[in-house]
């Protein structure tokens, strides 16, 4: 055996031992996203992008960064899964209207009141009824608005060069939107801690709630409606 065919041997051998020890932290990641992403998503969709993310960090990674390989790993396989989700734009373009429209109308209320407002005073705002505005508030969850699943803490690992500017950025927008999140009516503040913090899915909120699946998930999407418009100069 040559030298050039030892080497292809031993790096599709560290390869291989690679895939086979972190396969189950592609699948861990795969079906933590697959429990908040619509019914429309697949899951072997992502464990497929997550696995070519898997190999990315492998040929990537470099020690000198000082996180382990597990970390950086975890990041690349969630942002691929993460952008391959958004290169599919899965929202129907009817519910970003409709965020659009509930972010414009809380704005509106907001700033001729001078207070968070109710889901009814919403509603009001809208022109439709309470439960109609419920049904809407519940299709809000899927909008395609910065979450924090998606503001990746890893997203400026790439270069130090590159790293450097986006990595502020995403430090100012952070921040930002832990201030805007603060500025909700309590409950609703509650359920994006329990979602994005404690990672509990909407069943689990809702037994903490003592409110319906249902009902957790209209909070949700009025919440995000409500950070919307409190993020209008990231997220317009």
């Amino acid at each position: 055996m040559n030298e050039a065919t030892a080497y292809a041997k031993s790096q599709r051998e560290g390869m291989d031992n690679v895939v086979k020890e972190y396969l189950p932290l592609v699948k861990k990641i795969g079906l933590h996203l697959i429990a908040r992403l619509p019914s429309e998503i697949e899951l072997d969709d992502l464990l497929q992008v997550g696995m070519i993310g898997l190999i990315q960090a492998r040929e990537s990674y470099d020690t000198s960064r000082g996180a382990s390989f597990a970390t950086f790993a975890g990041i690349r396989i969630k942002g691929a899964m993460l952008d391959e989700v958004r290169r599919n734009d899965w929202v129907p373009r009817s519910v970003q209207q409709k965020i659009k429209r509930v972010s414009g109308a809380i704005r509106t209320v907001e700033a001729r009141l001078g207070r968070s407002v109710s889901d009814m005073e919403i509603a009001d705002e809208l022109g439709v009824s309470l439960e109609k505005y419920h049904d809407i508030s519940r299709e809000l969850v899927y909008s395609r608005m910065a979450s924090l699943d998606e503001v990746d803490a890893g997203r400026g690992i790439e270069s130090e060069d590159e790293g450097l500017s986006s990595g502020l950025e995403e430090v100012k927008f952070k921040e930002g939107l832990v201030r805007a999140i603060k500025t909700l009516p309590e409950r609703e503040m509650l359920m994006m801690s329990l979602y994005y913090g404690d990672e509990l899915n909407l069943k689990e909120i809702g037994e903490v709630l003592s409110v319906s699946e249902s009902r957790v998930s209209q909070i949700h999407g009025q919440a995000l409606a409500r950070v919307r418009t409190r993020m209008s100069e990231w997220l317009e």
